[in-house]
């Protein structure tokens, strides 16, 4: 039986208070202002436990470390800002997304990341280099 910690509510309430995805630095930072002492692998265990639970689950972006989020009680996608790497929620779906599948194809689930820079105003000064044209290579 898993009896509620406060460590574990530190981690949940974390989770709940950020209303976005967070990786387990990124809890722990947070968490440990709730819950002094508490220590990363103790976050490991509580994520698993509310995973267990059903009341978190991870989500899992491409190019980043597992980030976990308050389980939703509706489909959505995600955003990641490509400067602070931190991952946000997007509450919309595009309708239609199974037309584009191979004719013949049945899609059964769907996952969608936008990559950018978020509205935090030390992401948006940063200079993108991402559209930036590399300098052709000379041919000897």
């Amino acid at each position: 039986m898993n009896y509620a910690t406060r460590q574990r509510s530190a981690v949940q309430k974390t989770l709940e208070d950020a209303g976005r995805p967070m990786t387990p630095a990124e809890i722990w930072t947070v968490a440990r202002s709730l819950s002094p002492g508490l220590g990363i692998a103790t976050v490991y265990r509580a994520l698993r436990i509310l995973m267990d639970m059903g009341a978190v689950e991870v989500v899992e972006i491409p190019g980043a470390p597992p980030h976990y989020e308050r389980k939703q009680p509706k489909h959505h996608h995600h955003f990641l800002c490509e400067t602070c790497q931190r991952v946000f929620e997007v509450d919309a779906c595009t309708s239609g997304i199974d037309q584009i599948a191979p004719a013949g194809f049945t899609v059964k689930r769907h996952s969608l990341t936008l990559y950018g820079t978020c509205n935090d105003p030390k992401c948006a000064s940063r200079p993108d280099y991402s559209g930036v044209a590399q300098p052709a290579l000379a041919h000897a």
